[in-house]
């Protein structure tokens, strides 16, 4: 053998043990990705979200996601977009505005009886009767369960949010447990948590705020890796002290707990500004139902402050037409309402107002008017603050403190003027602002005065042009930000930490129809 082909052996050989070094490595690395974790205990600031059925959670963020372990829906998301859930594949008619599931084979319901189509289209059918909180279903026409692998929904008209905004937020449910169950939202059985999801209920504490779920080790795509997950009670000002003593394994953290965090070998990610902070106003009584009132006491609100001050720094200001201004989807055109106390002034004297001598407040009659701004202990501090910029501004506030489900209640039911609430979703598919808006339910606005605005939410729904929905949805915000129907504020940062036992993730346009927790049941399977 001459030295050329000794050369070339050696090179091959080397080459060769360096692929097999690397395929050790990949294999090491995904056998140490891929390890059991007995339990993963997850913190908590509120703690009880309801009942985990689709009917029994709590209408925010955090019970959408406890429910979601248990229940599938047809397509999911994980951290890069649209992914297989019950059905495999699926295409969309154009020509008969309908879209094709076809679903995976072999999946059962976890108390062992068989998934198919019949379900889809029994689900499709319930919420006509029951309204599911999550979806609106007035868009679809009929569904068809052509045979048991294949369903086929057929919609009113073009609807461009709907595999985001239906088929892959809602949970599918066996028609074998609910179609005898004529009060769901009541429905507190075990049989009510029957779900093709990855995993169990085991216990749930509703006075203590805890969680404990198990795997279900015939879910479709495998037996998940996390064979329990607990949820438990904790406090955001605790969670990070929570994370060091090793009492939990991920929580959300404040901002100003980042660094230390980092230095201690934690894992942070943080999230984008899809959680906006807002003042829900009620527009259905005088003064808040002129426009030019509500644009006087925008004015007079510093923004800015609020996020300095308030949230320490660790947020964005809000914008009028409801997106922040980092969202792909924001509009830098809308008007700005720029902190501005004289206009704001200036808007009450044209609506008729004047200061009396001596007096801080402005006044139309004989005495102050006077508005309620209802704040729940978590943002109470955030409602001072605004409280004394409006008063400042020649605005009078008080300031009532209740408990945020009280608070929700009050708002759902029109008995407020001014409240302080907020809500995710931004991040998700744009009919979020048709949802807030005009939508029903606490995080909604409810507003359907405007004819224009009105007109604008169906036309961005049906547009399937990108660069013509973005104009729509340009157009929107600057309806927004002429009538107000509620008040932007800020926008929060949000922070993810956790120890190396799960890999978590923001997931692209938040969990189902926006919910922007790092919690997607997928990181646990």
């Amino acid at each position: 053998m001459d030295r050329t082909d000794l050369t070339k052996r050696l090179l091959l050989f080397s080459l060769a043990a360096a692929v097999l070094f690397i395929l050790i490595l990949c294999c090491s690395a995904l056998a140490a990705d891929e390890k059991k974790v007995d339990v993963l205990t997850i913190a908590d600031s509120t703690g009880d979200w309801g009942y985990p059925s689709p009917y029994g959670h709590y209408s925010r963020g955090p019970g959408y996601i406890r429910m979601s372990l248990i229940f599938d829906t047809l397509i999911w998301k994980d951290q890069n977009g649209f992914v297989p859930a019950l059905a495999e594949t699926w295409e969309y008619l154009s020509d008969e505005k309908a879209y094709v599931f076809h679903l995976r084979k072999g999946i059962t319901w976890n108390d062992g009886e068989r998934f198919s189509a019949k379900d889809v289209a029994f689900t499709f059918q319930y919420i006509q009767e029951h309204p599911y909180q999550w979806v609106d279903s007035s868009i679809v026409s009929n569904v068809k369960a052509v045979d048991d692998d294949t369903v086929k929904i057929t919609l009113k008209k073009d609807y461009v949010p709907f595999l985001d905004q239906v088929a892959g937020t809602l949970p599918i449910l066996p028609q074998h447990i609910y179609a005898d169950v004529t009060d769901p939202a009541n429905f507190k059985d075990p049989k009510a948590l029957v779900g093709t999801g990855p995993f169990k209920l085991v216990n749930y504490d509703k006075a203590q705020g805890t969680y404990l779920y198990e795997a279900n080790e015939n879910y479709y795509l495998g037996s998940p890796r996390v064979e329990q997950i607990k949820f438990v009670k904790v406090s955001t000002e605790m969670s990070a002290a929570a994370l060091k003593k090793g009492d939990v394994d991920a929580a959300g953290v404040p901002g100003e707990t980042v660094e230390d965090l980092k230095k201690a070998g934690f894992t942070v990610i943080k999230g984008s500004h899809d959680w906006v902070g807002k003042i829900m106003v009620n527009y259905r009584k005088a003064p808040l139902s002129d426009a030019l009132f509500r644009q006087a006491l925008y004015y007079a609100i510093d923004r800015q402050e609020v996020v300095d001050t308030a949230l320490r720094g660790f947020g964005l200001a809000g914008s009028a037409g409801l997106y922040a201004s980092d969202n792909p989807w924001y509009n830098p055109n809308q008007e700005q309402y720029a902190y501005d106390p004289a206009k704001s002034g200036q808007l009450l004297e044209e609506l008729g107002y004047e200061k009396k001598e001596k007096s801080q407040y402005y006044t139309k009659v004989s005495k102050p008017d006077e508005l309620e701004l209802l704040v729940s202990a978590s943002n109470a501090n955030i409602g001072e603050l605004i409280k004394k910029q409006l008063d400042k501004a020649g605005i009078k506030i008080t300031l009532r403190s209740v408990d945020a489900k009280t608070l929700d209640s009050q708002v759902n039911g029109w008995d407020f003027d001014l409240a302080l609430s907020g809500h995710g979703g931004m991040g998700g598919d744009p009919a979020i602002l048709k949802r807030t808006v005009i939508g029903t339910g606490f995080n909604s606005a409810g507003y359907k005065e405007d004819s224009e605005l009105n007109e604008l939410f169906d036309k961005a729904d049906a547009e399937t042009d990108p660069e013509k929905r973005k104009e729509l949805v340009f157009q929107i915000q600057e309806a927004l930000a002429r009538d107000l129907p509620a008040l932007p504020i800020y926008y929060t940062d949000s922070y993810w930490a956790s120890n190396d036992k799960v890999s978590f993730y923001y997931t692209y346009g938040g969990v189902g129809s926006g919910v922007p927790i790092a919690l997607n049941k997928m990181a646990f399977v």
